[in-house]
C-alpha cells in the first residue's frame, strides 16, 4: 500500500464526509440502546459560520462522537432559527433596494418574499457545518417556521391564554425604531454613554419667574404633561397649585407634587412625559395627567413636535438645544455619563412607548426552573459560577412581552370580532376561533369573514423555548415514540449570553409541558476574542473567515486549535497559530502512522526483551490517561481532556513508545510486536476521533480493509481497565535517566552510533526492569550497577540515584575540567545571590509566599547542580 508522504485534509475531508453520509452513521431511530440526545442551539437561518459557532458546534460534535463511540444512540438534531427581527431586516433592507416599501405590500406578499430570501440563503451556515465536520442528524433538521413547529407554538399560546398565564395589556414596553418592533427586556442592553445634561427655563404662568429642570432629552418637552416637585423641598413651597409653560410649544401645563422626585438630582424640579418613560407613566397614572406621544415609529417626531416633525429625534435634540438657546430658554448644559438602552438586534437606541402588547405571566412559571438548578441540583451548569447569574435573573424576573410588531414569524392566535379591547378569542385556527366568537357573542349568524387576526407576531424566543421537545414533537403529541425516547436530552452547548435568553426558558418550558427537565447538563463555552481581547466581530476586522481557516489548517487542525485552549466558561483568546498546533498535531500523527506502515515485518525473529517492556508500560500508561480523560469529560473539561489526548498521542506514543519498539536501521520488526504497536495506533485513533474525525477514520481505513461496520466512527471506545501504577512512576524516573544520557552526548558531541558505557549507583533501590530501554535509547554497551563512584566519568543524578559515564580517550579530559569548573564558579555566584535575598529579613518579610518558594527553589536547584558538578569534576581528575 502507498501512503502520501503528506496528509492531504481537503481530499481526505470531502471523501469521509460523503462515505458517512452515505452510510447513514449521523442517522438516529429509537431502538434498545440508551438515548444520548444534543439539540443544537439553532443559529439565524440566513446566518453564515463565524469562529463562535465554530467553537459551539465543534465541542458538541466531540460529544456526539464519543457518545457514539461508547455504545450510545446518539442523536444531534440540527436546525435553524426564523429570526424574526434580523430576518425581516434584511428581507426589508432587500426590498428597498429593489424600490420597494413594505408598508405597500399586503402581509401574504412580504411574507413570499421572506420565504424567497429564506430559500435562497437559508442552511448555508447548516452546509458550512458540514465541512467543519459536524455529524448531525441531518434527516431531523428542523426549522422553527416549519409547519409542525408552528403548530407546537400556537398550541402553546392557546393553552397558556387558556391556563390565564397570556393576557393583553396597555403598558410601557421597549421600543426598537430600526426594527419597528417591542422588545423584552433581556433584549435591550444598557450602555454608558457621554451625553448631556440641559437645564431648561420653563415660565410660570402669569408671573415673571420661571423654574429650571434638568434633562437628558431636551425633545420630549413636547411631550410634557406636568412638572414635578417634592412637597418637602422648601425651595418650591412657592410654586404649589400654580402652572408652567413648556418652552417653544407654549402648553400650560400643572406644577404637581409628588415624594418621587429627588430633591438632590438636577434641579430638584421633574418635566414628566407620561408616554415616554416608565416612571413618568407611574407619576402620570397616579396624577391623571394627559399623555402625550410624540414619536412615530421610527422615532422621528409626530405631528406634535411641530416645525419638527418627521425628523430625527436626535437631529431634533440638536436643533431644539440651539433654538432654546436662542430664545433664552437654555440656561446652561452639562456632560453627562448616562445608561443609554439599545437593541440587543439592531443596536438602535430604545425608546420607551406605550402600546397594546402580549405578556406572558412568569411568577409561577420560573419557580421549577429555580428548584431544579438552584436547589436540587437536577440540571448542572458548567462553570458552575454561571448559576449566580441564573439566580439573578430568574429572581428579578418580569412578566414576558412575547409580541412584536413583525410579519415575520408565528401570528398571533388572536381572533377580533369587535372594536372593544375584550372583543377577542383566541384560537389555534380560524375554525375554532369563528366556534368560540359565536359562543361569547351568542351570535350564530357571526361569519370566519367577520374575525379578523392579530397582526403581530410572537417572539422569536417564544418559539426557540419549545425547541427540545419541539424536534421532538413533544408538544403536538406528547405520546410519540420519538419525545418519549429521546426527552430529556443530555447536554447542552451554548453561551453564556443567552442564558436567560433561551436556557433559563428552555428550562421553564420543559417543566410545564413535560412536568421534566429539557437536558441536564448546560456546557457554557466563552466567547472567541482576538489576541488584544477584543470581541470578534466583522466591524473591527478582527475575525478571521472559518471555512478559510478550515481549507488553510484542515478541519481537524482548527478543531484541535480552537479547543486546546477553550475551557468552560473562559474566553478564548484566538491566533491562527493556536490552528497551525492543530495542523501540526495532525501531521505529527501521519508521520506516526507512516513509520509503523513503513517498517519490514519478520515473524521469524523473537520479540526483544526492550519491546515487551515498552509495550507492557504504554499499555498501562495508555489506561491512565484514557481514566483521567473520562474524568474530565465528567467535569465537561474538554479543553483538558484533548490536552490529555494531546500529550498522550505527541509525548508518549510518537517521542517514547515508537522509539522504544523501533528496530535497528534496515531491520525488520518482530510480528507480535508490530501487531502490538498498531493495536495501540488504534486505541489511540479511537480517543482523538470525537476531536480529529477526518484524519482518525483516514488512517484507520489505511491500517486495514473494514466493512461498514467497522468504520472508526461506529467502533467502540477503548475500555478501561487496571493497569500497574507502579510502571508509570518508574518510566518517569527511566526517562530522566536516558535524557541525562542524551544531555551528556549533546555537550560533549559523543556521536549517537558511538556506543557508551553506563554505570549507576542506585541509591534509591529503583526497579531496573526498564534498564533494557535505558540501554537501547542511550546506546549503551553495558550498563551496570556500582557501590562506589566512578573515576573518569561524566556523572549526573537523578533524584538520589548517580549515573556516571566513562569518557577517557572520548573527551579532552583537562578541557572539561576547565568548563565544568567555569560552570561551577558561576553557578556558585548564583547561589550566593540568591541566599543573600533569603537571608534578607525585610525581603522575605515582604515579598508575596510565591516569590519566597520561587527563590527557595532556585537555591536548591543551584545546591543540586554544585554537587553534580563537583562530582564530575571529581571523576575526572
Amino acid at each position: 500500500m502507498t501512503i502520501p508522504a503528506q496528509f492531504d485534509a481537503e481530499t481526505i475531508e470531502n471523501k469521509w464526509y460523503d462515505y458517512w453520509m452515505k452510510n447513514n452513521y449521523f442517522h438516529s431511530e429509537p431502538d434498545h440502546r440508551t438515548p444520548y440526545t444534543i439539540v443544537i442551539p439553532p443559529p439565524n437561518v440566513t446566518g453564515v459560520l463565524h469562529m463562535g459557532h465554530m467553537l459551539n458546534n465543534t465541542i458538541q460534535d466531540v460529544l456526539i462522537r464519543r457518545a457514539r463511540l461508547k455504545g450510545f444512540n446518539a442523536c444531534w438534531v440540527p436546525g435553524t432559527d426564523h429570526a424574526s427581527i434580523a430576518t425581516e431586516a434584511k428581507v426589508v433592507a432587500k426590498l428597498k433596494s429593489e424600490g420597494i416599501n413594505k408598508n405597500d405590500l399586503t402581509r401574504q406578499e412580504f411574507l413570499k418574499h421572506a420565504w424567497d430570501w429564506t430559500e435562497k440563503y437559508g442552511g448555508t451556515i447548516l452546509e458550512q457545518l458540514k465541512q467543519l465536520g459536524c455529524s448531525c442528524d441531518w434527516e431531523r433538521t428542523k426549522f422553527t417556521m416549519d409547519p409542525d413547529m408552528s403548530a407546537s407554538v400556537i398550541k402553546s399560546f392557546v393553552d397558556l391564554y387558556n391556563k390565564g398565564l397570556i393576557y393583553r395589556g396597555y403598558r410601557m414596553v421597549n421600543w426598537d425604531p430600526e426594527a419597528k418592533t417591542t422588545l423584552s427586556d433581556e433584549e435591550v442592553i444598557f450602555e454608558e454613554r457621554q451625553g448631556k445634561l440641559y437645564f431648561l427655563q420653563y415660565k410660570i404662568e402669569g408671573s415673571n419667574d420661571f423654574l429650571t429642570v434638568a434633562t437628558t432629552r431636551p425633545e420630549t418637552i413636547f411631550g410634557d404633561s406636568a412638572i414635578c416637585i417634592n412637597p418637602n423641598d422648601e425651595r418650591f413651597t412657592h410654586l404649589r397649585g400654580k402652572k408652567a409653560i413648556v418652552p417653544i410649544c407654549g402648553r400650560v401645563i400643572p406644577i404637581i407634587e409628588d415624594d418621587y422626585v429627588d430633591i438632590e438630582f438636577g434641579t430638584g424640579c421633574l418635566k414628566v412625559t407620561p408616554a415616554h418613560d416608565m416612571n413618568d407613566k407611574t407619576l402620570g397614572e397616579k396624577h391623571n395627567l394627559e399623555i402625550i406621544d410624540i414619536f412615530n415609529e421610527d422615532a422621528t417626531l409626530n405631528s406634535f413636535g411641530m416645525q419638527y416633525q418627521g425628523q430625527d429625534r436626535f437631529v431634533v435634540r440638536e436643533a431644539i438645544a440651539k433654538e432654546l438657546e436662542e430664545k433664552g430658554d437654555l440656561s446652561k448644559t452639562e456632560i453627562h455619563l448616562n445608561k443609554v438602552g439599545t437593541s440587543e438586534r439592531t443596536k438602535a437606541v430604545i425608546e420607551p412607548r406605550l402600546s397594546d402588547q402580549w405578556f406572558l405571566k412568569m411568577e409561577d412559571l420560573v419557580k421549577p426552573a429555580i428548584q431544579s438548578v438552584l436547589v436540587d441540583g437536577d440540571i448542572k451548569l458548567h462553570p458552575k459560577r454561571f448559576e449566580n447569574t441564573y439566580a439573578h435573573w430568574l429572581n428579578n424576573i418580569r412578566d414576558w412581552n412575547i409580541s412584536r410588531q413583525l410579519w415575520w414569524g408565528q401570528q398571533i392566535p388572536a381572533f377580533y370580532y369587535g372594536d372593544g379591547k375584550e372583543d377577542f378569542v383566541v384560537a389555534e385556527n380560524i375554525e375554532d376561533a369563528l366556534k368560540l366568537a359565536q359562543e361569547k357573542t351568542a351570535n350564530l349568524q357571526l361569519q370566519a369573514t367577520d374575525l379578523r387576526q392579530d397582526v403581530d407576531a410572537l417572539d422569536t424566543w417564544f418559539s426557540s423555548w419549545l425547541w427540545p421537545m419541539s424536534v421532538f414533537g413533544g408538544i403536538m403529541d406528547p405520546e410519540s415514540a420519538d419525545f418519549k425516547y429521546y426527552y430529556p436530552t443530555n447536554d447542552l452547548v451554548t453561551g453564556p449570553d443567552i442564558l436567560f435568553f433561551w436556557v433559563a426558558r428552555m428550562i421553564i418550558a420543559g417543566y410545564e409541558y413535560a412536568g421534566e427537565k429539557p437536558f441536564t447538563n448546560v456546557y457554557l463555552t466563552g466567547l472567541v476574542r482576538d489576541k488584544q481581547r477584543r470581541k470578534m466581530s466583522k466591524s473591527l476586522g478582527n475575525s478571521p473567515e472559518p471555512l478559510e481557516l478550515i481549507k488553510k489548517f484542515g478541519a481537524d487542525g482548527v478543531r484541535v486549535g480552537l479547543l486546546l485552549s477553550a475551557s468552560a466558561g473562559n474566553d478564548i483568546m484566538f491566533d491562527e497559530e493556536l490552528c497551525n498546533q492543530g495542523k501540526g498535531f495532525s501531521n505529527k500523527i501521519w508521520n506516526a502512522f507512516k513509520l509503523i506502515k513503513g517498517w519490514e515485518v519478520s515473524t521469524s525473529i523473537e520479540q526483544p526483551e526492550s519491546s515487551k517492556v515498552a509495550i507492557e508500560w504504554y499499555e498501562g500508561k495508555f489506561q491512565h490517561v484514557l481514566a483521567e480523560i473520562e474524568d474530565n469529560f465528567d467535569k465537561y473539561r474538554i479543553s483538558e481532556a484533548l490536552m490529555a489526548i494531546y500529550k498522550l498521542v505527541w509525548d508518549d506514543f510518537c517521542s517514547w513508545f515508537l522509539e522504544m519498539i523501533k528496530p535497528g536501521y534496515q531491520q525488520p520488526i518482530d510480528s507480535v510486536t508490530l501487531a502490538k504497536a498498531i493495536e495501540m495506533l488504534e486505541n489511540n485513533l479511537k480517543l482523538l476521533h470525537p476531536f480529529m474525525p477526518f484524519l482518525t477514520e483516514e488512517i484507520w481505513q489505511l491500517i486495514a480493509e473494514r466493512s461498514t461496520e467497522e468504520a472508526l466512527i461506529v467502533s467502540t471506545w477503548p475500555e478501561g481497565k487496571p493497569f500497574n501504577a507502579s510502571l508509570i512512576t518508574d518510566f518517569d524516573i527511566t526517562m530522566e535517566v536516558i535524557s541525562g544520557i542524551r544531555t551528556i552526548r549533546k555537550d560533549k558531541n559523543i556521536p549517537f552510533k558511538d556506543t557508551i558505557e553506563l554505570k549507576a549507583i542506585n541509591n534509591d533501590a529503583i526497579s531496573t526492569y526498564f534498564d533494557t530501554i535505558v540501554t537501547k535509547l542511550g546506546n549503551i554497551s553495558s550498563f551496570e550497577y556500582v557501590a562506589e563512584k566512578v573515576d573518569g566519568a561524566l556523572s549526573y543524578r537523578v533524584n538520589s540515584n548517580e549515573y556516571f559515564i566513562p569518557v577517557a580517550g572520548t573527551i579532552d579530559v583537562e578541557a572539561e575540567i576547565e568548563k565544568l569548573t567555569a560552570e561551577l564558579v558561576y553557578t556558585k555566584g548564583f547561589l550566593k545571590s540568591v541566599q543573600g535575598k533569603l537571608s534578607n529579613e525585610k525581603f522575605v518579610a515582604g515579598a508575596p509566599e510565591k516569590v519566597i518558594a520561587n527563590e527557595r527553589q532556585k537555591e536548591a536547584d543551584a545546591l543540586a547542580k554544585i554537587e553534580t558538578i563537583e562530582q564530575s569534576i571529581a571523576g575526572l581528575k
